[in-house]
């Protein structure tokens, strides 16, 4: 079993503003808390994981291809981006959100 408290994550920084940590994974899941600076960007892109997520503290809105589709997401909100959907992020202040993967992501098994 591999996990780590949020003070003992690698942070990775990218994009620009954007710092992750990966805490928990195995091939069926993955848990990832991220920091957003104010103006930090996610652009669009897609994967084969379901996303799940908790904003803990701060705003964000999650872009789509379609402006229709688009969401904010502030202190308490959940939310989940079914697989192989476009999306990305914007922080509309400083963010601090939680995110379950499923399954893992390779990309991001990193510690």
């Amino acid at each position: 079993m591999k996990m780590k408290n949020v003070a003992e994550g690698v942070a990775k920084e990218g994009p620009e503003g954007v710092v992750r940590r990966t805490l928990a994974y195995h091939d069926e899941a993955m848990l990832c808390h991220f920091e957003l600076k104010k103006g930090a960007k996610i652009p669009l892109h897609n994967h084969r994981a379901t996303q799940i997520g908790y904003l803990f503290s701060g705003r964000a809105r999650f872009l789509a291809e379609k402006p229709e589709d688009e969401f904010e997401v502030t202190q308490g909100d959940s939310y989940v981006l079914p697989p192989f959907v476009k999306h990305g992020t914007v922080a509309l202040e400083d963010t601090v959100y939680i995110e379950v993967f499923s399954p893992s992501r390779e990309e991001y098994q990193d510690f």
